[in-house]
């Protein structure tokens, strides 16, 4: 009799609690520290002892921000780049067109995924090789690409060593075409960029391929890894990357205002994590320029909060390739990030410190010159230049480095003032480190 009573009341005192819990509840909360209230940070990308970045000013090259964009990493599959690079330089050239035909060979067809899947002795043009590799990251049509251009794929990865060389790109060295796992393939952030940048400048006409949001081959549609493309405006290239010891890279370069950007980023722990943080750098550098338009002075690392870098890293052998050598890497001297200023030297610093004498200027000891390449762009025989004399100083010390004007299209670096004999001793250095060299004669 009384039971339905009891329930009516029951559920009017629960009914009672759940209005008054919750202000009850705020009332305690609010005694808690409002530190404790906070939502946990987001976990910084550069913790990760993998990571390396950097930001550059594709117009100008100037280098808004870098965090280890000098230390060793290995590229994974933004190797591709230089892959295409070639192409591009090969098809403007004469050398090769975009309608030729590649017969697959079976070593490329034995290439792991990601691939194209176009079995060995089928054909495929080159046009379509090279959609291939730049949406699908095709591993197969690297290594058909690279055996059609140059005999073997081997040939192929020391013409991109060498070209990277010549563009500046002094710590890379590739061993393969597509960036499967190899410890002795290795680039830095900042070597990345520069090749980027150098896609742009050199072949703008075929950078669009990089843009491409899918590739559609024998009724097949594939869609471009890079997820930037569709996600953040003004985004229209480069390239992802991923092996198990690189980590998820990208290289990517956008407009905004227009202002173009590249970002590298080597070494992120996800898809997600990696999109997420190249997509900050860029907003974070758009903005930068935007402020600079405005007449402030700032940089991007003076825009950004990071905490200390984590310890020296140390790869173990790559994936797939245990039988090489083991390559052991530490991060190099810019470990710490981008240098905003330096301080001035403390006035007992400047006293302990002994003056350094005027270097007299050098007497030429004679007129014979050593040209070292010619490049479309002064910036990049500069830095052949710098890269020559850090490397051949014994044998160019008494030599003047000079970049002549421009000559049919091209800058050329030449080591002038030298002897006949010493330029011949110093060419035969060069090219026995397989640098490009000449001699050239007095008046020429």
């Amino acid at each position: 009799m009384f039971q339905p009573a009891r329930r009516v009341a029951f559920a009017a005192l629960a009914a009672a609690a759940m209005i008054v819990s919750p202000i009850v509840n705020g009332l305690a909360s609010a005694q808690v520290p409002y530190s404790q209230l906070q939502a946990p940070p987001r976990p910084n990308p550069a913790d990760v002892a993998k990571y390396a970045a950097v930001v550059v000013d594709a117009n100008t090259g100037e280098v808004l921000y870098a965090k280890r964009a000098d230390s060793p990493r290995y590229p994974a599959s933004i190797t591709k780049v230089m892959t295409l690079y070639l192409a591009f330089e090969a098809i403007q050239d004469g050398r090769m067109k975009p309608s030729d035909l590649i017969t697959v060979s079976a070593k490329a067809a034995a290439q792991p995924p990601t691939k194209l899947g176009v079995s060995a002795g089928d054909v495929i043009t080159v046009d379509d090789a090279m959609k291939s590799i730049a949406v699908k990251s095709a591993n197969d049509m690297s290594v058909a690409l690279a055996e059609h251009m140059a005999g073997s794929e081997a040939k192929f990865a020391a013409l991109m060593t060498l070209r990277a060389q010549e563009l500046g790109m002094l710590n890379t060295r590739f061993v393969n075409a597509s960036g499967l796992p190899d410890s002795r393939q290795i680039s830095t952030a900042r070597d990345i960029a520069i090749l980027s940048r150098a896609v742009m400048r050199d072949y703008p006409q075929y950078y669009s391929l990089f843009n491409l949001r899918s590739f559609t081959f024998r009724g097949v549609t594939m869609n471009n890894h890079n997820r930037l493309l569709a996600r953040m405006p003004g985004v229209d290239g480069l390239k992802t990357g991923y092996t198990n010891a690189s980590g998820y890279n990208l290289a990517a370069s956008g407009v905004q205002d227009g202002r173009r950007l590249i970002v590298v980023m080597l070494g992120g722990t996800s898809n997600a994590a990696r999109d997420n943080h190249v997509q900050e750098l860029l907003s974070t550098g758009f903005d930068v320029m935007r402020r600079r338009d405005r007449g402030e002075r700032i940089l991007v690392a003076q825009s950004l909060f990071e905490p200390p870098p984590p310890a020296p890293m140390q790869y173990a052998s790559a994936q797939g390739d245990a039988a090489l050598p083991r390559a052991t890497f530490t991060d190099g001297p810019d470990a710490g990030g981008f240098v905003v200023a330096r301080s001035m030297p403390t006035e007992s610093a400047v006293k302990k410190t002994p003056a350094k004498k005027a270097t007299p200027p050098r007497k030429p000891k004679g007129q014979w010159t050593v040209q070292a390449g010619a490049f479309k762009s002064k910036d990049q025989a500069r830095t052949q230049m710098s890269s020559i004399r850090k490397k051949f100083g014994k044998v160019l010390d008494d030599a003047e480095g000079v970049i002549g004007d421009k000559v049919s299209g091209f800058f050329r670096v030449r080591f002038t003032g030298l002897t006949a004999d010493d330029a011949r001793a110093a060419c035969k250095a060069l090219k026995a480190k397989k640098q490009t060299c000449m001699v050239v004669a007095p008046g020429r």
